[in-house]
Order: structure tokens, then sequence, then C-alpha cells
């Protein structure tokens, strides 16, 4: 493997050498990125305790040493104790002329097609913002006057006729900001792109939560010092951040829970449009709680304007947060057991290689 050191180091893929008795003997650089370890950390670990692959592989593993062929494995989950799985093929094969001795490469599956579910929210926004954007003029004003008028008529009523108008001043407030809401969705100002602290936008949302609705949550913080910029519009990403949070402190409710911010850099994570152009987005933060999870029903459309898990819920917090990720040119995912939620945000790196994500103090 030495002599061949500049072909190893070049693969494009997570490459993991292994031994015969399946401690690992060496990873690329593309597979460090992959397991978030370095390949010093890893040499002489268990294969088995780095990577968790979502199917039962080590007899078909063992086979193929034995047999000396290849083996190749579509679409399971492979993951490890420092990332969250992602949907990978696998490629293994045994090192020739070397007994016992194997090559695992693996492939996470590149999002190819998947734009268009981006694509899609964008135009179901702009027909649901077109008609919004006409309406909320027309019903603010109206409900203003009906608002002032309840007011004035509650001036005068007996307190036991007061619960009428109060309802009727509540509802119409409720409706305004549904409408203000709506336009928010449909701010389609240009992103500002910029380099990027993603880490101090992480800590400024975590304080904002702490000290308003997220203050019965434990926010732990998990960067990596190493994180390159980013480039994307700070306020944005803030706003994004924030929705999140928010979002898994109200399904976490009064009892609270734990909220885990974490960043890594991913070397292979790929965008892939329908057409065949794509660009790279390694930088990865992914916001994870411990809260009932996502309703079965929704997790598929859970980011499509008016799907909401959440009673007289609108439906456009996560809507929003897709529109703007998805004008950063990023990528946002999710996947969502009971106790165990994360969704996922990967970012373009900012323009030179001199740009460091260090955490200020």
């Amino acid at each position: 493997m030495k002599s061949n050191g500049n072909i190893w180091a070049s693969l494009p893929v997570p490459a993991i050498l292994i031994a015969e008795d399946d401690t690992i003997l060496d990873i690329n650089s593309a597979a460090e990125g992959f397991l978030n370890a370095s390949a010093k950390s890893v040499r002489g670990e268990p294969l088995w305790d780095q990577i968790a692959i979502d199917s039962p592989l080590e007899e078909s593993f063992a086979r193929a040493r034995a047999q000396g062929t290849p083996l190749f494995v579509n679409d399971v989950d492979v993951g490890s104790g420092r990332r969250a799985p992602l949907q990978c093929a696998l490629q293994i094969a045994p090192l020739v002329g070397v007994k016992g001795q194997m090559i695992l490469m693996i492939s996470p599956r590149e999002l190819a097609g998947r734009m268009t579910q981006n694509d899609t929210v964008k135009s179901a926004a702009k027909s649901a913002i077109g008609m919004a954007e006409m309406l909320a003029h027309e019903i603010k004003n109206p409900l203003a006057g009906i608002t002032g008028a309840a007011q004035l008529l509650s001036m005068n009523l007996a307190p036991e006729d007061l619960e009428l108008t109060d309802l009727i001043v509540e509802e119409s407030r409720r409706i305004v900001k549904l409408l203000e809401q709506v336009e928010q969705f449909g701010n389609l100002s240009v992103t500002e792109m910029q380099p990027v602290n993603v880490h101090d936008v992480l800590d400024r949302a975590r304080r904002s939560a702490l000290l308003g609705f997220g203050a019965q949550m434990k926010i732990i913080e998990e960067y990596d010092p190493s994180l390159p910029l980013a480039s994307g519009d700070p306020d944005q990403l803030l706003q994004v951040v924030l929705n999140l949070l928010k979002n898994a402190s109200e399904a976490a409710g009064e009892r609270g829970g734990t909220i885990r911010l974490h960043s890594y850099f991913e070397h292979s994570f790929r965008l892939r449009r329908a057409d065949g152009t794509g660009h790279s987005l390694p930088l990865q933060v992914e916001i994870i709680d411990d809260g009932p999870g996502l309703p079965d029903g929704i997790k598929d459309e859970i980011f499509d304007p008016f799907v909401s898990g959440k009673e007289n819920g609108t439906g456009l917090g996560l809507a929003l947060v897709s529109k703007i990720i998805s004008d950063h040119g990023g990528w946002i995912s999710v996947s969502s057991v009971p106790g165990h939620t994360v969704f996922r945000i990967s970012l373009p790196r900012a323009g030179g290689p001199k740009s460091v994500n260090t955490k200020k103090e």
C-alpha cells in the first residue's frame, strides 16, 4: 500500500484497508472525513466498532475473504459513533497478493435527482406566495378595523360580555400573525453570500434559545474546531437554526430535554442535480434532540408548505428553513425516531483554504 500511497490518498471515496483479523490497517483521507476520525486514531481498532452498517454483513464479509471474491452491497445505512448514518453503496474486495487483507470502499449515495424536491418547494412557495401577498394586504386592513371596533365596543360592555370582544381581538391577531408568517415565507430577497463562521451562528442561536423559548432545554455543543468557513448569509442561517431549536424545544414541552449541536466536515458529500451538474457540500451541521420525534404520516413532506405536526401549526417554519438552505445551494434532511431526531444541514465551503471556523470564547 505504501508504494501506491498517491493512489490511496487520491481515491475520491472513503476506503478502509482491513487486516485478516478484521482490524483497521489504514484509512484514506476521504474515510477520515466520513468517519470523522483520523487514520492514527482508528488503526488497530476493530472494523465493526468503527462503522455501523444497517445490515448483517459479517458472514458475507468472511465468505468474500475466504473465497477471494468481491462483495457489492447497495443502499445500506452506514454511520459511526461520531456521525449520523448515511445511505451508501459498499464495495468489498480482497487485496491481491496479501493473504486475508481486504479493502472496503464506501460510496455515499449522491443526491441525484433529489434536487427536484427543493425545486418543488420553491415552485410551491412561489404559488402560495403570489396568492398570499395579494390577499395579505386586503385581509390585514379590515382585520385591523375589526380589532379596533371590538376594542371600542369592550369599553362600554358589562364584564360578563367582555369574553366575546376578547375572542374577536384574539382571533384577529392570530390571523394577522399567520399572514405575517406567510409574508415572511414569501420574502424572496437575494441571499447575501459571504464567508460565515458556522460556530458563531450556532452560538448566537444557542444563547437566544436558552434565554427564551428553550430555557427548559440543555443544549450541548459538539463542534469540529477545524471546520472551515461556510459560504452563506449569517442572518438567514441564524433564522434557520433558531427555527430548528424552537421546534425541538416546543416538542419537548415543559419537561425539557437535550439538544446537541454537532458540526463536522465530510469530504465526500456532494449534491447532484438531475441534469448531472452538482457541487460539494462538505460542511455539516446537525441539530439533534431527544424529543418524541416527527409523526410518521408527515416525515416525507415535513419541508413542504402548510405541512405541520403541531396542533394549530402553520406548516411554514420548516418550509422557510428548506427555502433558505436551498437558496444557499445547500441541502437539509431529517431522520426521526422517538427519542432521536436529527436535522442535518449541508453547506458549501467559502473560498480560501486559510479560513478556519475557530470557536470564539
